[in-house]
């Protein structure tokens, strides 16, 4: 199964440092039977695209906790043995579609992809992150503010390109 699990740069640097994903059980997106009747959709792709957002969403959320973390959303795409995922974990959010449990840690060498703003959308990732907590409350401007970084696409890199990411190569 193909997990995407939200980070942030420092927490994509850490996990380059310790060469792992999460020290015990943590939270990922994927394909799940919730987010297939969410979507409504029966193609893998656009279902897994779909995982890929909700974990850009939750990447946003780790950004709002984390003030001094740069502007980018980072989302790591990881496959991984079906046992080691479970979605009727009860301490996940039953409003978050596609929301799983991993048993960690995971190895980063198993990592498939990474997902990464471009520079270019720090202003409106930046915004989003500062309207997150209104627009959870209903705030229709903030929802905006919000869905002005799903404008952005996530830029994909080579699990070798970590490095460059994480500022340690050329």
């Amino acid at each position: 199964m193909r997990v995407y699990v939200p980070l942030t740069l420092p927490g994509l640097a850490e996990a380059y440092k310790t060469g792992e994903l999460g020290a015990d059980a943590f939270v990922a997106y994927a394909v799940t039977p919730g987010l297939r009747e969410w979507y409504a959709s029966d193609d893998i792709e656009e279902l897994e695209y779909a995982a890929l957002g909700r974990a850009a969403l939750a990447s946003l959320r780790l950004l709002t906790a984390e003030p001094e973390a740069p502007r980018r959303r980072v989302v790591i795409a990881v496959d991984v043995a079906d046992r080691t995922v479970t979605d009727g974990d009860p301490a996940l959010d039953p409003a978050e579609p596609g929301q799983v449990r991993v048993t960690g840690p995971l190895p980063l060498g198993k990592a498939a992809s990474v997902h990464v703003d471009a520079a270019d959308a720090q202003a409106r990732v930046t915004a989003a992150a500062e309207a997150l907590p209104a627009a959870d409350r209903g705030d229709g401007d903030a929802q905006s503010a919000v869905d002005g970084a799903e404008d952005h696409e996530l830029l994909w890199f080579a699990t070798q390109e970590i490095t460059n990411l994480v500022g340690r190569g050329v």
